[in-house]
């Protein structure tokens, strides 16, 4: 017992050690890395470090992929640069949510990688896919310029769902889940699923103005959790 409790407050000191190097390289600004710290304070002490290590990989992923051809996208105007607190919130909070209780209520644990495969596969299709030449918009198919929200592409989506099946991969190696197929399906699935809600809404809604991008994210990890959690 003792030696469980010195190995979670280990990963809180990681934690911060992690929040001051993202807000140090300028990924993450003041208030983000401060937000991180908190939301994985919760889920190492309700879901454990496991659980923890899920969310890093994603946001491992999604620093170097917003890094990638980061000269390109700035000629563009698409480098998104240092991410804010809303930012955070957006992409994990359903995620910690879904982490804080999923003891209590197995299908959370899909609903868990649900929201993180969506999260990731976002991230990825929208950071990578605006490399590609071609992007159309998702609800009319017209081809429009890249970084277009709502557009979608061919090498986005492929980055995307590949995304989202190394979180299923992940998730069945840190004993998330047992069963890597399921893992790996639910993953690939939802992620899938609440990538293209993303892009819909983008498509749909923000390109008007009605909502932002926080707004996008947020709803589409939700997607991505029922849609976990109907699979389990």
């Amino acid at each position: 017992m003792v030696e469980a409790v010195m190995i979670n407050w280990a990963y809180v000191l990681i934690l911060f050690i992690l929040g001051f190097i993202t807000y140090q390289r300028k990924s993450l600004d003041l208030f983000g890395s401060a937000v991180m710290i908190i939301m994985g304070i919760v889920i190492i002490f309700s879901a454990g470090t496991n659980w923890l290590l899920l969310i890093i990989l994603f946001l491992v992923m999604s620093l170097l992929a917003t890094k990638y051809s980061k000269k390109y996208k700035m000629s563009l105007g698409e480098f998104e640069g240092r991410r804010t607190s809303k930012n955070v919130i957006s992409n994990g909070v359903v995620a910690c949510f879904m982490a804080a209780f999923g003891g209590y209520y197995l299908p959370f644990v899909g609903g868990f990688i649900g929201a993180i495969a969506t999260a990731t596969a976002d991230t990825l299709a929208s950071e990578i896919g605006v490399l590609d030449q071609n992007p159309r918009l998702i609800t009319t198919f017209q081809k429009v310029n890249p970084g277009t929200n709502g557009a979608v592409s061919v090498l986005g989506t492929a980055v995307g769902i590949a995304g989202a099946a190394v979180i299923g991969i992940a998730a069945y190696f840190l004993g998330i889940m047992p069963n890597a197929l399921s893992a790996i399906l639910v993953s690939i699935i939802s992620g899938t699923v609440g990538c293209f809600m993303d892009s819909i809404l983008g498509a749909l809604f923000e390109n008007q103005g009605w909502i932002t991008n926080e707004h996008v994210n947020l709803i589409a990890t939700i997607v991505g959790a029922i849609v976990g959690i109907l699979l389990i």
